[in-house]
């Protein structure tokens, strides 16, 4: 996931502030000198307090106001929380005379906003204090390293660790994430050494609070995330044989908690790490393998029909996997540059999108589509918008005529900065296993199949991202 540090965002939301009540009754405040401002108020554990629960209230309100809940809503209501976050923190920062506990929820208000620097700043101050509580210590200690590990500052994170560890009490929560957070930090850094070892205690803590009933769906999340981290660092380590084993035992516990998507997830990454390593036939043999053992680890219909619903959708993925990238048929009209062959774009990395008008999770997919278009257009890297008619599916002239017009509005409206192939039937869409919208491939230099997903989840979009810096990367 990407974690956006804000810098300016206090200054900028303080001066909001001032005017909001202005701009939206378009008339001066009511505050006066007779009616102080609430916030004032209030004390810094009440701001921290409000803004910790903004987005549990708000999603509360949606479903009592029966409103739809989406990821693009969760990540609006995440955003107002970190400004809400950023706002309260200057107040608090502003006061005077603070107590130790004021400063504690000053670091955890930056901490919601994201502004690393000042929670580091806050929690150092805090963790040094002579009347804090050693279990409010710890956490701040979590908090601390976490925080460094984001900003890269991993020796002063290993530091405040080792501190963490040698006092108590310890958490396993923290545990996992302070540790999580190291190795993502050392990923970074492409550090895969001191990654792995970081990953491995991370997965082990998120495996043992996946035995805890009361913490199973936190432990679910744990374990996906730990785990993939630890896969990763052994397969960028170059050690196979744990690699597989770290996606076995992930794979272990999605039998044991009887989690269809958790169990579908790590069959997944096991798939395509054995086809991305150069052993393909080991690679479909495993597929082959999931599709029995389904009925085995599954006992219930609907959750075995579940599994094997979703590998089977992965079917034509597999198969074009790590093979040259099939010809794209002749498309009726190219918008917006020159029909060209995947030929003609080898020595590029090549990002497909089949994508409709009508699709709403396409349109999610736009934002990170125009970064990385901006980013790296200029590094070998080219788009292609694949569409077909929809209104003029019939192929009547004047139709298609018609809904190319709206293709072009579109696409400017939108600000999609690339071509737009538009076919007049499914057959781009059979041969890519696209017949779910959107479908993303991605096409290596040589003209070599190597990434093909359906969706646009968040993690989703973050590995589509670091993806597509792998290949760019790869001369």
């Amino acid at each position: 996931m990407k974690f956006i540090v804000i810098t300016t965002l206090i200054l900028v939301t303080l001066a909001f502030a001032v005017d909001e009540a202005v701009a939206q009754s378009g008339r001066p405040s009511a505050l006066t000198s007779a009616t102080p401002d609430p916030v004032t108020q209030k004390t810094i554990k009440d701001l921290f307090d409000e803004a910790n629960r903004y987005v549990r209230d708000k999603a509360a309100e949606m479903e009592a106001k029966k409103i739809g809940f989406s990821e693009a809503r969760l990540a609006q209501l995440n955003l107002e929380q970190r400004q809400l976050a950023a706002r309260y923190a200057g107040i608090a920062a502003a006061r005077k005379d603070l107590v130790t506990e004021d400063v504690y929820y000053v670091a955890m208000l930056n901490w919601i906003a994201e502004n690393l620097d000042a929670t580091i700043e806050a929690m150092l101050r805090f963790t040094t204090a002579t009347d804090a509580s050693p279990d409010r210590i710890q956490t701040a200690r979590s908090i601390l390293i976490v925080s460094m590990a984001k900003r890269g500052k991993t020796s002063e994170a290993e530091e405040v660790l080792a501190t963490y560890l040698s006092s108590k009490p310890t958490k396993l929560t923290e545990i996992a994430r302070m540790n999580s957070e190291l190795a993502k930090a050392y990923q970074k850094k492409n550090d895969f050494a001191k990654m792995a070892p970081h990953a491995t205690e991370a997965f082990k803590a998120a495996k043992t609070l996946l035995a805890d009933a009361v913490s199973r769906a936190r432990g679910l999340d744990e374990i996906l995330d730990t785990g993939m981290l630890s896969f990763e660092a052994f397969r960028d380590l170059g050690e196979q044989t744990k690699a597989e084993n770290v996606l076995e035992e992930m794979r272990a516990s999605a039998v044991e908690t009887q989690s269809t998507s958790f169990y579908y997830y790590s069959t997944d990454a096991k798939i395509r790490y054995l086809i991305e390593s150069g052993r393909k036939a080991a690679g479909l043999a495993e597929y082959r393998s999931a599709l029995g053992s389904a009925g085995r680890y599954f006992e219930k219909p609907e959750l075995r029909e579940d599994v094997i619903s979703r590998l089977k959708r992965r079917d034509k993925h597999y198969a074009i996997l790590g093979e040259p990238a099939p010809p794209l048929p002749k498309f009726d009209n190219w918008i917006g540059g020159t029909a060209k062959t995947l030929d003609d774009l080898k020595g590029k990395v090549v990002l497909l999108d089949f994508w409709a008008t009508w699709c709403g999770p396409c349109f999610e997919a736009f934002p990170h589509l125009r970064e990385w278009q901006a980013d790296h257009s200029n590094d070998g890297f080219v788009i292609l918008g694949l569409t077909r008619y929809y209104d003029a599916a019939s192929g009547n002239a004047t139709e298609k005529a018609r809904e190319v017009e709206k293709l072009k509005r579109f696409k400017v409206e939108h600000k999609l900065d690339y071509d737009i192939p538009v076919a007049l039937g499914q057959e781009s869409q059979i041969i890519y296993g696209a017949m779910g919208l959107p479908t993303t491939v991605l096409i290596d230099r040589k003209g070599v199949v190597r990434y093909v997903a359906t969706g646009t989840s968040l993690s989703r979009m973050e590995e589509l991202r670091s993806m597509i810096v792998k290949l760019i990367a790869e001369k």
